[in-house]
């Protein structure tokens, strides 16, 4: 396995491990607060959001470079 590829996949992981823990904290900040279905939903548009913005990012790369 090439060191970019190795990298590459590592990114992908470690990201993706990093998002899951992310849903995992909101999830239980929501639940702890007692925010509510809508607190729920605006806590986890907000991160959706955020997520959004970073596979957005990641194509726009793919398509300039």
């Amino acid at each position: 396995m090439d060191i970019e590829i190795f990298e590459e996949w590592s990114m992908y992981i470690g990201v993706g491990g990093l998002i899951l823990f992310m849903v995992f904290i909101v999830w239980d900040l929501a639940k702890e607060s007692k925010a509510g279905r809508f607190g729920t939903f605006i806590l986890f548009l907000v991160l959706g959001l955020c997520l959004l913005g970073f596979i957005i990012k990641t194509v726009l790369i793919e398509f300039v470079l």
